[in-house]
Protein backbone atom coordinates (compact mmCIF):
# COMPACT_ATOMS: atom_id res chain seq x y z
CA UNK A 1 0.00 0.00 0.00
CA UNK A 2 1.42 3.50 -0.89
CA UNK A 3 2.54 6.08 1.76
CA UNK A 4 -0.30 8.74 2.43
CA UNK A 5 0.40 12.12 0.62
CA UNK A 6 1.57 14.46 3.24
CA UNK A 7 -1.15 17.44 3.17
CA UNK A 8 2.09 19.87 3.42
CA UNK A 9 3.55 18.11 0.10
CA UNK A 10 3.32 20.42 -2.89
CA UNK A 11 4.98 18.18 -5.04
CA UNK A 12 8.62 16.94 -5.36
CA UNK A 13 11.25 18.15 -4.29
CA UNK A 14 9.83 20.76 -2.15
CA UNK A 15 12.23 24.28 -2.71
CA UNK A 16 11.65 27.79 -1.71
CA UNK A 17 8.98 28.69 0.85
CA UNK A 18 7.04 25.86 -0.14
CA UNK A 19 10.19 23.92 1.70
CA UNK A 20 9.23 22.09 4.70
CA UNK A 21 11.04 23.42 7.90
CA UNK A 22 11.16 23.29 11.72
CA UNK A 23 11.15 27.00 13.62
CA UNK A 24 13.04 26.94 16.72
CA UNK A 25 12.08 29.97 19.43
CA UNK A 26 14.68 29.90 22.40
CA UNK A 27 12.85 32.39 23.85
CA UNK A 28 10.25 29.98 24.29
CA UNK A 29 11.99 26.96 25.27
CA UNK A 30 11.96 25.99 28.77
CA UNK A 31 14.14 23.45 28.80
CA UNK A 32 12.03 20.60 29.73
CA UNK A 33 13.32 17.97 26.82
CA UNK A 34 9.77 16.73 25.99
CA UNK A 35 10.73 17.03 22.30
CA UNK A 36 14.06 14.61 23.14
CA UNK A 37 11.47 11.93 24.54
CA UNK A 38 9.20 12.21 22.17
CA UNK A 39 11.75 11.86 19.50
CA UNK A 40 13.14 9.11 21.53
CA UNK A 41 10.13 7.23 21.76
CA UNK A 42 9.26 7.98 17.90
CA UNK A 43 12.14 5.89 16.66
CA UNK A 44 11.82 2.74 19.42
CA UNK A 45 10.51 -0.18 18.38
CA UNK A 46 7.15 -0.24 20.54
CA UNK A 47 6.54 3.75 19.60
CA UNK A 48 5.08 3.59 22.82
CA UNK A 49 6.65 5.88 26.11
CA UNK A 50 6.05 2.83 28.70
CA UNK A 51 7.35 0.26 26.36
CA UNK A 52 10.49 1.98 24.84
CA UNK A 53 12.22 2.33 28.22
CA UNK A 54 12.41 -1.38 28.54
CA UNK A 55 13.97 -1.91 24.72
CA UNK A 56 17.48 -2.97 24.49
CA UNK A 57 19.39 -1.10 22.98
CA UNK A 58 17.63 2.26 24.97
CA UNK A 59 16.02 4.53 21.90
CA UNK A 60 18.08 7.61 21.66
CA UNK A 61 16.19 11.24 20.69
CA UNK A 62 17.80 12.82 17.31
CA UNK A 63 17.52 15.97 19.15
CA UNK A 64 19.11 17.69 21.80
CA UNK A 65 18.31 20.44 24.36
CA UNK A 66 21.45 22.88 24.39
CA UNK A 67 21.88 25.57 26.72
CA UNK A 68 23.62 28.93 25.03
CA UNK A 69 24.11 31.62 26.85
CA UNK A 70 21.08 31.17 29.45
CA UNK A 71 18.85 30.46 26.83
CA UNK A 72 17.51 26.47 25.82
CA UNK A 73 17.98 26.07 22.55
CA UNK A 74 16.50 22.56 20.71
CA UNK A 75 18.96 21.65 18.38
CA UNK A 76 18.67 19.17 15.60
CA UNK A 77 19.82 18.61 11.58
CA UNK A 78 19.33 21.40 9.65
CA UNK A 79 18.64 19.12 6.45
CA UNK A 80 20.93 21.04 4.01
CA UNK A 81 20.51 22.30 0.82
CA UNK A 82 24.15 21.25 0.16
CA UNK A 83 24.78 18.77 3.14
CA UNK A 84 28.39 17.90 3.75
CA UNK A 85 27.21 15.00 5.95
CA UNK A 86 26.03 13.53 2.58
CA UNK A 87 28.63 14.51 0.40
CA UNK A 88 31.48 12.78 2.37
CA UNK A 89 29.66 9.45 3.18
CA UNK A 90 31.46 6.91 0.76
CA UNK A 91 29.19 4.75 1.00
CA UNK A 92 25.86 6.84 -0.13
CA UNK A 93 24.14 5.74 3.48
CA UNK A 94 23.14 9.22 3.31
CA UNK A 95 20.89 10.43 0.47
CA UNK A 96 18.18 13.12 0.26
CA UNK A 97 14.19 12.42 -0.15
CA UNK A 98 11.50 13.91 -2.37
CA UNK A 99 10.47 15.99 0.61
CA UNK A 100 13.98 17.21 0.54
CA UNK A 101 15.11 15.64 4.13
CA UNK A 102 18.38 13.96 4.42
CA UNK A 103 18.00 10.65 5.96
CA UNK A 104 20.65 8.12 7.05
CA UNK A 105 20.47 4.30 6.12
CA UNK A 106 21.81 2.09 8.84
CA UNK A 107 22.75 -0.50 6.76
CA UNK A 108 24.88 1.03 4.36
CA UNK A 109 26.62 2.60 7.80
CA UNK A 110 29.99 1.56 8.37
CA UNK A 111 30.57 4.27 10.81
CA UNK A 112 33.58 5.78 9.63
CA UNK A 113 32.56 9.05 11.66
CA UNK A 114 33.22 11.39 7.91
CA UNK A 115 29.78 12.46 7.95
CA UNK A 116 30.39 13.38 11.80
CA UNK A 117 33.22 15.53 11.37
CA UNK A 118 31.45 17.14 8.48
CA UNK A 119 28.65 18.30 10.01
CA UNK A 120 29.17 22.07 10.98
CA UNK A 121 26.64 21.84 13.60
CA UNK A 122 28.07 18.75 15.34
CA UNK A 123 24.79 17.05 14.31
CA UNK A 124 25.36 13.43 13.61
CA UNK A 125 26.44 11.34 16.66
CA UNK A 126 27.99 7.64 16.76
CA UNK A 127 25.90 5.17 18.91
CA UNK A 128 27.94 2.05 19.73
CA UNK A 129 25.15 0.29 20.94
CA UNK A 130 23.68 0.64 17.57
CA UNK A 131 26.66 0.64 15.71
CA UNK A 132 25.86 3.33 13.62
CA UNK A 133 25.61 6.97 13.48
CA UNK A 134 21.96 8.13 14.50
CA UNK A 135 20.60 11.55 13.13
CA UNK A 136 17.25 13.63 12.35
CA UNK A 137 15.16 12.14 9.76
CA UNK A 138 12.39 14.74 10.03
CA UNK A 139 9.65 12.14 11.38
CA UNK A 140 9.68 11.32 7.47
CA UNK A 141 7.54 8.19 8.11
CA UNK A 142 4.92 10.81 10.40
CA UNK A 143 5.26 13.48 7.55
CA UNK A 144 4.07 10.93 5.02
CA UNK A 145 0.97 9.98 6.97
CA UNK A 146 0.28 13.65 7.65
CA UNK A 147 1.05 14.16 11.16
CA UNK A 148 3.61 16.86 12.86
CA UNK A 149 7.04 15.78 13.60
CA UNK A 150 7.42 13.89 17.14
CA UNK A 151 9.36 16.91 18.77
CA UNK A 152 6.99 19.65 17.74
CA UNK A 153 4.02 17.42 18.62
CA UNK A 154 5.73 17.15 21.99
CA UNK A 155 6.17 20.94 22.37
CA UNK A 156 3.79 22.57 25.19
CA UNK A 157 4.77 26.03 24.60
CA UNK A 158 5.06 26.08 20.51
CA UNK A 159 8.73 26.72 20.84
CA UNK A 160 9.05 24.02 18.10
CA UNK A 161 6.43 25.15 14.47
CA UNK A 162 6.24 22.68 12.15
CA UNK A 163 5.37 23.97 8.04
CA UNK A 164 6.18 24.97 5.06
CA UNK A 165 8.62 28.48 4.97
CA UNK A 166 5.31 30.39 3.84
CA UNK A 167 3.57 29.66 6.61
CA UNK A 168 6.36 29.64 9.29
CA UNK A 169 6.77 33.04 7.86
CA UNK A 170 3.72 33.87 8.37
CA UNK A 171 3.39 32.66 12.32
CA UNK A 172 6.38 34.88 13.01
CA UNK A 173 4.95 38.14 10.96
CA UNK A 174 2.20 37.77 12.88
CA UNK A 175 3.68 37.71 16.45
CA UNK A 176 6.19 40.47 15.55
CA UNK A 177 3.15 42.82 14.30
CA UNK A 178 1.32 41.72 17.89
CA UNK A 179 4.43 42.67 19.59
CA UNK A 180 5.05 46.02 17.81
CA UNK A 181 1.23 47.11 18.89
CA UNK A 182 1.64 46.40 22.26
CA UNK A 183 5.12 48.06 22.97
CA UNK A 184 7.36 50.42 21.57
CA UNK A 185 10.70 48.75 21.31
CA UNK A 186 14.11 50.27 21.09
CA UNK A 187 17.63 49.18 21.26
CA UNK A 188 18.23 48.14 25.24
CA UNK A 189 14.82 49.85 26.35
CA UNK A 190 11.13 48.04 26.49
CA UNK A 191 8.28 51.07 26.48
CA UNK A 192 4.94 49.07 28.01
CA UNK A 193 1.49 50.67 28.65
CA UNK A 194 1.40 50.57 32.35
CA UNK A 195 -0.72 48.33 34.59
CA UNK A 196 -3.05 50.08 37.14
CA UNK A 197 -2.82 49.34 40.73
CA UNK A 198 -6.61 47.79 40.98
CA UNK A 199 -5.63 45.63 37.62
CA UNK A 200 -2.78 44.04 39.22
CA UNK A 201 -4.27 42.94 42.65
CA UNK A 202 -7.31 41.50 40.40
CA UNK A 203 -4.54 39.38 38.56
CA UNK A 204 -4.80 35.59 39.19
CA UNK A 205 -1.92 34.19 40.46
CA UNK A 206 -0.02 31.69 38.75
CA UNK A 207 -0.79 27.81 40.27
CA UNK A 208 0.81 24.43 40.44
CA UNK A 209 -1.39 22.86 38.16
CA UNK A 210 -1.09 25.72 35.22
CA UNK A 211 2.22 24.01 34.54
CA UNK A 212 0.52 20.46 34.58
CA UNK A 213 -2.07 21.98 31.88
CA UNK A 214 0.25 22.98 29.58
CA UNK A 215 0.79 19.15 28.90
CA UNK A 216 -2.30 17.94 28.48
CA UNK A 217 -1.99 18.08 24.39
CA UNK A 218 1.19 16.12 24.59
CA UNK A 219 1.12 12.59 23.39
CA UNK A 220 4.03 10.77 24.30
CA UNK A 221 2.23 7.16 23.90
Amino acid sequence: MAPTKSPYEKGPPLVGNNKLAIYIDPEKCMGCRSCEIACAVAHSTSKNLFGAIFEKPLPKPRIKVIVANFFNVPMRCQHCEDAPCMNVCPTGAITRTPEGFVVLNANKCIGCLMCVMACPFGHPKYEPAYKTVLKCDFCIDRIREGKEPACVEACPVDALQFGTLEEILEKVRKASAESFVTSMKVPGIVYTKPVGKEQKETEEKPKPMDLYSLYSEVKWY
